[in-house]
């Protein structure tokens, strides 16, 4: 999995991580340790790419809820970007479409982590 950091014109910083395949069962553990990590070490702001992860089952979802809530309770931002066109469905049939933030693009996730949170 891909991560870089970047600096947000406010100076934030915040992190992308691109997961890769898929994020299902046997890989959704990892992935869920990995928000964690950047979560409580590195920034509370994330952006997930998800323009190469072309399968995502409920542990995958149930991985990018946690890690959207690990970002809120410490006031960081929780975003995703680029979803791939056949893990779309999964985030429109579970309705979860409406519960993330999700970007067209990486500089428009990176843009809206800008904004500020609301408290």
């Amino acid at each position: 999995m891909e991560q870089t950091i970047h600096t947000a014109p406010d100076g934030k910083t915040v992190i992308v991580l691109t997961p890769s395949g898929r994020l299902d069962i046997t890989t959704a553990w990892q992935f869920r340790l990995k928000l964690q990590e950047c979560i409580n070490k590195v920034s509370s702001h994330i952006v997930v790419n998800l323009g190469q992860v072309n399968f995502i089952d409920s542990s995958g979802l149930t991985s990018l809820v946690a890690g959207m809530r690990d970002a809120d309770k410490v006031n960081g931002s929780f975003s995703l970007c680029e979803v791939h066109p056949e893990a779309k469905l999964v985030f429109e049939v579970t309705m979860m479409d409406s519960v993330f933030k999700i970007f067209d693009t990486e500089a428009a996730a990176l843009k809206g982590s800008a904004q500020p949170v609301p408290t």
